[in-house]
């Protein structure tokens, strides 16, 4: 049994790290017990057990930012875990989306979200389209893309894509960079609509290494 293989330390308790599954970027450090751990086993998203409270609770509860689990690993001696998930939502109660938004910088204390990958921004606009979808907004061009269907978005793309090429051709650096970040948007539009993520993608090319 993976539980049995665990080692929770004499408070019964183990320290679990809560990764995006699709980014990799940690969200937080919370405990497991041995019941959290069943629970998070049992409905597929996260459980943890609060000191200060002395009790379970589940990530999203109250907030509605669960935390969807796609994985569970258990380091070499048994004595913590990750979790590797998709978060519906911020991670910290302060609506960062990870708790880990500050870093030492020369004895002080600065934020640390300029040092996100820059591939990360792919996520965030699947993120925000997929909020919109949820959420509308007037005014919100990808609502109007969203509103107008999948006929429209693909028209989009195809229109995005051509222009792609003709910057390319043109040798303008600068032309090429707008016009492939239009195409990555309208694509990244489509997928979500499609109900995808650009994980979906990551996967993807994953498997052809």
């Amino acid at each position: 049994m993976f539980i049995d293989n665990v080692k929770f330390d004499e408070k019964g308790l183990v320290p679990c790290v809560v990764q995006d599954a699709s980014s990799g970027e940690i969200l937080m450090l919370a405990y497991m017990n041995r019941e959290s751990l069943e629970k998070t086993i049992e409905t597929k998203t996260s459980w943890f057990y609060s000191r200060s409270r002395q009790k379970l609770w589940n990530k999203g509860e109250t907030s509605g930012n669960f935390q969807h689990v796609k994985d569970i690993l258990l380091d070499c001696d048994g004595d913590s875990i990750v979790l590797k998930v998709t978060p519906q939502g911020p991670a910290c109660h302060t609506g960062h989306k990870t708790c880990f938004y500050r870093k030492y910088d020369n004895g002080e204390l600065v934020s640390a979200e300029s040092d996100k990958p820059d591939y990360l921004i792919l996520n965030e606009l699947c993120d925000v389209v997929r909020d919109r979808m949820e959420n509308p907004k007037e005014d919100s061009y990808t609502n109007y893309l969203l509103d107008c269907g999948i006929d429209k978005i693909l028209k989009k793309v195809g229109e995005e894509c051509s222009e792609t090429i003709i910057a390319a051709k043109n040798a303008d650096k600068d032309e090429i960079s707008l016009e492939t970040s239009d195409l990555l948007y309208h694509l990244v539009v489509m997928l979500v609509e499609r109900g995808m993520d650009i994980s979906d993608v990551y996967k993807q090319l994953r498997s052809r290494r």
